[in-house]
């Protein structure tokens, strides 16, 4: 995922905490978060993946008069690709799970600041599936960075998804 500009603002932290169910008032009460020592509300350690509705790219985000992912007759909305690059993401095809998430927060992340999101080269590995076949695991980094290029947020995702095995008749 890359993000020219996403903005953090103050009520999209507050509903996406509310969305989360996590009540801590520092990410929607000005007042008290003055008096903590973080002196701002701050967004949930989750919130940097609401970037993805900045990417007009994004696979897993409705895009008007497109099948999406949850949509339509098909388990995901979409039909799977016959060659089944899913990338291990666990979206786009269907064909993949999303096994990992991991956030590293370099600093609080503060209501009013905008951010930039770039990925870092993907990095691909392969494990021999107990049942016959091979595990196809990728890994993405994401960076996300103040307009100043300050690093804020490091978000790394790893995919799985398996390698059908072609028996011969």
């Amino acid at each position: 995922m890359a993000i020219d500009k996403f903005p953090v603002e103050a009520t999209h932290i507050m509903m996406f905490a509310r969305a989360i169910g996590d009540t801590n008032p520092i990410y929607s009460d000005a007042e008290y978060a003055k008096g903590t020592e973080v002196g701002a509300v701050i967004a949930p350690p989750t919130f940097v993946q609401a970037s993805a509705q900045f990417d007009d790219q994004y696979p897993l985000r409705p895009m008007p008069g497109k099948p999406w992912f949850g949509s339509g007759k098909e388990a995901t909305g979409l039909r799977k690709d016959p060659k089944g690059d899913g990338g291990g993401s666990g979206g786009g095809n269907g064909g993949g799970l999303h096994a990992e998430q991991h956030y590293e927060y370099h600093r609080p992340l503060r209501a009013g600041e905008v951010l930039t999101a770039t990925n870092l080269a993907l990095k691909t590995w392969e494990k021999e599936g107990r049942r016959g076949g091979k595990l196809l695991f990728s890994e993405t980094t994401t960076e996300y960075r103040t307009v100043a290029g300050e690093l804020v947020v490091t978000a790394r995702g790893v995919g799985v998804r398996t390698e059908k095995v072609v028996e011969s008749k």
